[in-house]
């Protein structure tokens, strides 16, 4: 039983380490690793007394969702000898490690199991809330681009600033007689992973980009393509796509946003006042 009990708070002391400082236990600084160790222990008596709760009685975790969420782990590696090594390096195994991501994903079903207590949110309780948070609903403009990089690297013959420029003007020339080419001239010759949707950068507001990129887009009409812009990257050929001009989104548009959010929260508070009590029982008794 305690073996049980140190692998299931290794594997909250891992997921706690990479959370808060992007690396594993192994390599924490000791008060940082103080800080992981208590938050792991405070996490698995917290789970402790949740599994031993009259809700947790019908409580299962389907064999493929377990199954699911360890292959997605296992993916995270070049092959299954790493993953083992690693699991190994944090006190871990592959089995123990399962047993330790059941424990968990049987701690979230029980508390969403809570969270369906929560109070339903009516559609009064969507509209007071867009009535009251005005703010939240305000749509900046936003530009739909694509563009087209070839990037500046004196390491490599092809990509010396003066060859970048000088491949980037023929684009630029190429297009200016064939704007329509412009999704086929970034799958062939942009150096970004957009080049493979055809240099599409989505929708994009203010402050995205590059300023440099940013204040040329900015002034772009709908379908123009720009001239020649530099950025710490390299050489870019922008194009917009559409604009949507800035307003506020109509109540009915945010319908759907505001009743997931009151819902979330709703679902929260079900959930820590469920929790507290559990809680108050162990204190009391």
């Amino acid at each position: 039983m305690p073996e049980m009990i140190d692998s299931g708070i290794a594997y909250l002391a891992l997921k706690a380490a990479h959370k808060l400082y992007g690396k594993a236990p192994v390599v924490l600084q000791p008060a940082e690793l103080a800080h992981v160790q208590s938050l792991a222990q405070h996490q698995h008596k917290l789970e402790a007394r949740v599994l031993v709760a009259t809700e947790a009685r019908d409580a299962i975790v389907p064999e493929a969702s377990l199954d699911a969420a360890m292959s997605e782990i296992r993916s995270r590696y070049p092959g299954i000898d790493e993953f083992i090594e690693d699991l190994a390096r944090n006190g871990l195994d592959e089995a123990s490690f399962a047993a330790a991501m059941e424990r968990e994903l049987k701690v979230e079903a029980i508390l969403e199991k809570v969270g369906t207590r929560a109070v339903k949110v009516s559609d009064v309780d969507v509209e007071l809330y867009y009535l009251y948070h005005p703010e939240q609903f305000r749509r900046p403009e936003t530009r739909t681009a694509r563009h087209i990089l070839l990037t500046i690297n004196e390491d490599y013959a092809e990509n010396t600033r003066a060859l970048s420029y000088e491949r980037i003007t023929v684009i630029a020339a190429r297009l200016s007689k064939e704007p329509a080419r412009f999704e086929e001239q970034a799958l062939k010759h942009s150096e970004c992973p957009t080049a493979l949707q055809g240099g599409a950068l989505g929708d994009l507001p203010r402050g995205k980009l590059y300023p440099e990129l940013d204040e040329v887009l900015f002034s772009m009409e709908v379908k123009g393509i720009s001239g020649i812009v530099e950025s710490p990257l390299g050489f870019h050929i922008l194009r917009c796509d559409a604009i949507t001009e800035a307003g506020v989104l109509s109540q009915e548009q945010a319908h759907g946003h505001i009743r997931k959010l009151l819902e979330q929260r709703r679902k929260r508070v079900c959930q820590k006042a469920w929790i507290k009590q559990l809680l108050a029982v162990k204190v009391a008794g």
